[in-house]
């Protein structure tokens, strides 16, 4: 595991509690930082100060210097501690004009630079087209010092390298990160409980400065609000504190004043307050246009727009060069700037067409999966890597916290849905066996770590639809209609298997006896029906639930059975295997991993070699093809991987990931190897960006998982088969 040192990055930015932008961005990428890679990497802040006299009540676990932005002689004082300080790897710096000294463009960090021998990798938060020599000067010196440049936007590239002849191969392209905020359909329980009812809420959110152009969205309003008398705009937070030191509230005073004067009193309203996270995302959830009006053309990141994106909100905005890029065509509406008509006719569009608004909330949330602050955190790491080294391992033994809640989500007091559009289930699809089956493991599984009331509960409902599923054969129907109506004669083999999986599985638990009891009831009556098995998958999931029911009752007749089962899979590997396919198919298909698990588990019981040699042949040569370059690339389900064909790519979905940590689990506890130990870690990476996409496919926000990933994007669908994979994934790992 992770050995833990105090090696960390060093990220010279303002940082809260003052109130500023850059300090809100520095703490939300620290922690996301922290998160994913502390103890191997840690986080620690050089603060910049507004000046000598300036105090903040910091968090000294998280600030371990300061700096006074108005004093050089403190920025050189600063490199040289830095310089002496080995357990310091790289400086991290969030450029912004106007927070460092030496006029207008911080020329003091300049002589910083000159001064400190760490590597270091700068954030541009602005990148000024056509600047002036001056400008082009510190930026350039800046720039030169810098081992990296990471900027927030694709056009920063190009003005960076055509205005100040900064090289393109320096230069890094990772978006604002943005918080992982559930898809949210219908608002109205939001907006109730804001006091919002029966208003359609249009808002722009942030720290308020005459930059905002939120006159011109006042101006606009009056033809609305007399078709439309339930509009209220949210203008959400507090002055700017460097705007109200030096201007007081003239600006807020005037938009008020401009309200009045329009009669728009009932239709406007200020919450003058600095708003915290959660404060933000509420209100965003409860907004139905967002609207980002600034004046600046050239602005190059915008946090309020990408929050706004992120929660899925549609958007009209001024044609900045940052939203420009993020809206584009398709996300949002685009505005002439100081265009009070423009604007007027935008929020008209979106307030009078509501298929036309879910259309690009539903794109606006989509494009954002990207930069969710788990996956930003992941490209500022990779970066990192170019200058330092790291870790092999680095982050691989952190898991997150177990969270069921989308597991109940998806489950009403019949069974688990089978689909869910986003996150919400569709009721439409319906229920099936495998994934009831597989829920109840999930549910056995959680109740054996945390004799949790909650998983208890899903137990009780997953084994009553199973045993309502069972016909009097001892088989299963598969498929039930939301309306509990059975639209099959006989379930496919898979689900008859996932249910022996389950039911044995459940046998061999800490639950109460009379659950027990009836799991046996179960899987006595359907056991009998293993002979007539034909799918290799089939006969794998009926051997796991064999081998699980075996670890109570250690009968011969059940012994004898896993001994079929396993023997018929060494008959398929050895009719199909050859010197270069050490497998049991003619295609890699789903579900992979668990053939080989299950042949681990048989030598588990019998201690026959010949099962040991072929699970860990086939493995091995499952491994060679799915870890590639230190991560996992799964098998595409858009045309698998026939011998001697090319193989696909995608779709790659959560079922074979999950397959692969469960077969590394149960390869170590059985072996001791510590490869697979390592590999069961790095396999459940996939679920957290370790992929090709190199995006999260886990859901913070619900606790559900994406259904996978397709070409150039995460399928946002949370299914039932996913999230009861990645739950099945991650309890594997959980002792």
């Amino acid at each position: 595991m992770d050995k833990i040192d105090r090696s960390f990055i060093l990220y010279l930015s303002t940082f809260p509690p003052r109130e500023c932008g850059i300090a809100t961005f520095t703490k939300d990428l620290t922690i996301s930082m922290d998160k994913k890679f502390n103890p191997s990497l840690k986080s620690k802040i050089l603060a910049v100060n507004e000046n000598g006299s300036s105090i903040y009540n910091y968090d000294k676990k998280r600030v371990a210097m300061q700096l006074n932005e108005s004093d050089i002689e403190n920025y050189i004082e600063a490199a040289e501690k830095i310089n002496l300080n080995d357990k310091i790897k790289l400086v991290c710096i969030e450029h912004e004009f106007g927070i460092f000294g030496g006029e207008e463009n911080g020329e003091y960090l300049i002589a910083f630079l000159e001064k400190l021998e760490k590597p270091v990798v700068v954030t541009f938060h602005s990148v000024v087209p056509d600047p002036s020599d001056e400008k082009r000067r510190v930026v350039r010196a800046i720039a030169k010092r810098s081992s990296a440049i990471t900027v927030m936007a694709k056009v920063a590239v190009d003005i960076l390298h055509n205005d100040y002849g900064i090289d393109k191969n320096k230069i890094f392209v990772i978006h604002h990160g943005v918080p992982a905020i559930d898809y949210l359909k219908d608002n109205t329980s939001i907006k109730h409980s804001l006091g919002l009812d029966n208003r359609f809420v249009i808002s722009t959110f942030g720290l308020i400065n005459s930059g905002k152009g939120i006159e011109y969205v006042i101006k606009a309003l009056p033809k609305i609000v007399k078709k439309y008398p339930n509009i209220l705009y949210l203008v959400i937070g507090e002055t700017h504190p460097v705007v109200r030191k030096q201007e007081g509230e003239e600006y807020r005073n005037k938009l008020i004043k401009l309200v009045e004067k329009l009669k728009l009193k009932d239709n406007v309203k200020f919450y003058n307050k600095y708003l915290t996270l959660d404060e933000i995302v509420e209100y965003l959830k409860a907004t139905d246009v967002y609207v980002y009006s600034a004046l600046d053309m050239n602005q190059i990141v915008s946090g309020t727009l990408a929050y706004a994106m992120s929660a899925g909100r549609a958007v009209v905005a001024t044609p900045s060069l940052h939203a420009k890029e993020m809206v584009g065509n398709e996300r949002g509406i685009l505005v002439k700037l100081k265009d009070i008509k423009s604007m007027e006719d935008a929020l008209m569009s979106l307030v009078s067409d509501e298929v036309l608004r879910k259309d690009m909330e539903r794109k606006a949330y989509e494009y954002t999966r990207q930069m969710t602050w788990p996956n930003v955190a992941t490209n500022y790491l990779e970066i990192f890597k170019k200058f330092i080294t790291v870790k092999k391992n680095i982050g691989l033994y952190k898991l997150p916290k177990l969270n069921l809640n989308h597991l109940f989500t998806l489950t009403d007091d019949t069974g688990i849905i089978q689909h869910a559009k986003h996150s919400m289930p569709n009721r439409d699809t319906g229920y099936t066996l495998d994934d009831n089956s597989r829920a109840l493991v999930v549910a056995t599984m959680h109740y054996d770590y945390y004799r949790s009331e909650r998983s208890l509960k899903l137990i009780n409902t997953y084994l009553s639809y199973i045993y309502h599923s069972q016909r009097e054969d001892g088989l299963f129907h598969n498929l039930m209609s939301y309306d509990k109506r059975f639209v099959d004669e006989v379930g496919s083999e898979d689900s008859f298997g996932r249910t022996l999986w389950a039911t044995g599985r459940l046998v061999n638990s800490k639950v109460n006896e009379n659950l027990k009891k009836s799991a046996k009831f179960i899987f006595d009556n359907g056991i009998k029906h293993i002979y007539e098995l034909d799918s290799v998958r089939s006969k794998v999931f009926s051997l796991i639930g064999l081998y699980n029911y075996y670890k109570v009752y250690n009968a011969e007749d059940i012994k004898d059975k896993i001994k079929l089962l396993a023997d018929k899979l060494i008959d398929h590997y050895s009719e199909i295997s050859d010197d270069n396919w050490f497998w049991f198919e003619d295609s890699l298909t789903y579900s992979n991993g668990k053939i080989p698990e299950a042949l681990f588990m048989a030598y588990d019981i019998t201690k026959d070699n010949k099962y040991l040699e072929i699970a860990e042949k086939s493995l091995n040569f499952l491994s060679s093809l799915l870890i590639l370059d230190g991560k996992l690339v799964l098998i595409g389900h858009k045309g698998w991987y026939k011998r001697g064909n090319e193989r696909a790519f995608y779709d790659q979905q959560p079922v074979d990931a999950s397959g692969m940590v469960q077969v590394y689990t149960t390869a170590y506890k059985i072996t001791g190897k510590k490869e697979y130990y390592d590999n069961a870690f790095l396999a459940f990476q996939w679920f957290l960006g370790k992929n090709m996409l190199n995006q999260m496919v886990y859901d913070e926000a619900t606790g559900g998982c994406y259904d996978g990933l397709l070409p150039n994007c995460i399928n946002l669908n949370q299914g039932a088969e996913s999230t009861i994979s990645y739950l099945l994934a991650r309890l594997s790992l959980e002792k």
